[in-house]
């Protein structure tokens, strides 16, 4: 809202003055739409953050680079990501483990025919309280 605000208000020459160039936009498509938008009113940007200046042809060039590494960046992270998730995705790989109360599932029911609560079952094994009971429903159920 304030972005729209400011280039709106913006007029023949003025410059819009930014702290950190990656606060201004949400991806590099976006930040060249609002440089080619002050550049329609010969106006230009200027980064605090990186001593960027739009006005120019040096500021021109360091912004297209920029955002070049920028995409370049995203791009990868991508690719990483769609080979990640292509390796988890792979037969056998990445089983998750039994719950502790499964595990243990035997032995909670033993220890808590000889304990009086599921605390001292819980404590016995180092397993919460939850867990335990956990177990012994399930064990109740398959019964």
């Amino acid at each position: 809202m304030a972005l729209r605000e400011a280039m709106d208000y913006a007029s023949d020459g003025d410059t819009l003055v930014v702290t950190k160039l990656d606060r201004l936009a949400r991806s590099v498509q976006h930040l060249g739409e609002i440089v080619d938008e002050l550049e329609g009113k010969n106006g230009g940007l200027r980064s605090l953050d990186l001593g960027l200046d739009t006005s120019n042809s040096t500021g021109r060039l360091m912004l297209t680079v920029l955002g070049s590494v920028a995409q370049f960046e995203r791009e990868m992270m991508l690719e990483r990501q769609r080979e990640g998730a292509a390796k988890a995705k792979a037969p056998g790989r990445y089983k998750r483990r039994k719950p502790a109360a499964q595990l243990h599932a035997e032995q909670i029911v033993a220890l808590f025919a000889e304990a009086t609560s599921r605390r001292e079952v819980a404590d016995q094994l180092a397993l919460s309280e939850r867990s335990v009971y956990r177990a012994l429903k399930r064990r109740k159920a398959d019964a």
